[in-house]
């Protein structure tokens, strides 16, 4: 399916812990078209990956309206949102979401299974995408036995599996080293071109982000700049590997404590908490393994 324009007016998301209230966004407008691949920037807490997740479903918003194609995504029920997520976008996360106990091609044909595609069907697919990114001999390998780059890969096809028109990837390259980074940002850029995905991600990086059809700037919780490619080589100073990983160390500390004080007010469950922060714990330990290799103390 082709991609699908996604259309966000005055959107609000007010995060509440104990007393304390966080407005992520702040009455947020943006227009995306169909087909146009774009990427968002900004400082740590400016609101990106929560415009992702309620582009996305994943998250509710608390004022304002998020249409893609002409679903709107902010009217939506429980049950809706779930077919939504199912059938029109694909997210490509930075920890991946793999699952570790299957092989590639089973993480790809994983969501099919649930959308009850056919097996014949499942079979066809898994092996076109597998072709389109580049990893047709990697098929029947586990994601531990797979590069990062390839893992990544591998979350990418997965995202396309049902091949829903809307792509949304939260900072897909921000574990891995400037020449694998290019290569999963190549794939992208091939899938927008040759699929026709609308395709939005988030990112710390402006050598990624230069990618894009267009950057857009969020500070504080709104769009507060657009810029072309060659434009953000001017307005966003290069970052450098440390840093980044700095900044991802930052954002997922801020994290665990959301976390915390989700589960101290009993919005989720034990079980959910446990794998949430287990996942966060092992990402936070790779990145302070990577600065120690690099002779950086945390």
């Amino acid at each position: 399916m082709k991609g699908l324009y996604v259309k966000v007016k005055d959107l609000v998301k007010v995060y509440s812990t104990g007393k304390i209230e966080v407005q992520a966004l702040r009455g947020l407008n943006v227009n995306i078209k169909a087909g146009e691949l774009v990427a968002i920037i900004g400082p740590s807490g400016s609101g990106k990956t929560t415009l992702l997740n309620i582009v996305g479903g994943l998250d509710k918003a608390t004022a304002g309206t998020v249409q893609v194609g002409d679903k709107n995504v902010t009217s939506m029920s429980v049950g809706e949102l779930v077919n939504f997520r199912r059938k029109m976008v694909g997210h490509i996360f930075q920890n991946l979401n793999l699952i570790p106990t299957l092989t590639a091609e089973e993480n790809i044909e994983f969501s099919m299974v649930a959308a009850g595609v056919s097996r014949g069907k499942r079979r066809e697919r898994v092996n076109e995408l597998l072709e389109t990114v580049g990893l047709t001999d990697r098929a029947h390998h586990k994601p531990e036995e797979l590069s990062g780059g390839e893992q990544q890969r591998i979350a990418i096809a997965a995202a396309l599996a049902n091949d829903a028109p809307v792509l949304l990837a939260d900072e897909p390259t921000g574990e891995l080293d400037t020449v694998t980074a290019k290569c999963v940002v190549d794939y992208l850029v091939k899938v927008n071109n040759n699929l026709g995905k609308t395709i939005i991600m988030v990112t710390h990086d402006p050598s990624v982000a230069r990618a894009a059809h267009r950057i857009l700037r969020i500070e504080d919780g709104v769009i507060k700049m657009t810029l072309t490619p060659s434009e953000v080589i001017v307005e966003e100073k290069a970052v450098s590997y440390t840093d980044q990983l700095k900044a991802r160390i930052d954002e997922i500390n801020g994290q665990l404590l959301l976390l915390d004080d989700d589960f101290k007010a009993d919005k989720i469950k034990g079980d959910e908490y446990t794998e949430h922060r287990m996942k966060l714990k092992q990402t936070l330990a790779s990145l302070k393994e990577e600065l120690s290799r690099m002779g950086i103390v945390t």
